[in-house]
């Protein structure tokens, strides 16, 4: 199973490598008062998703740490639970 998932990675390498290299043209991105920034399209793409997966895992943090302290606390209760019910 694992050589499936190498050739996969592979393809999906070449697929997105060869992307890269037809969009490799230039392109303008305006920002507000008059600033542009001027790179390859396929660069742009990258950061852009790049941008929106650390945006959304920063969006998932808060509650991963809540949900990481509820099941401390349960765990502490049902601990403290079982050592009355053993005494």
């Amino acid at each position: 199973m694992r050589y499936v998932y190498t050739a996969l990675g592979l393809l999906l390498f070449i697929f997105l490598l060869g992307l890269a290299l037809k969009n490799a043209s230039p392109a303008v991105m305006h920002y507000y008062l008059g600033i542009s920034w001027r790179a390859p399209l396929s660069l742009m793409l990258l950061l852009t998703f790049f941008s929106g997966a650390i945006t959304g895992i920063i969006a998932c943090l808060t509650s991963l740490v809540r949900q990481r302290r509820q099941i401390l606390a349960l765990q502490r209760e049902l601990k403290i639970l079982s050592n009355e019910n053993h005494a």
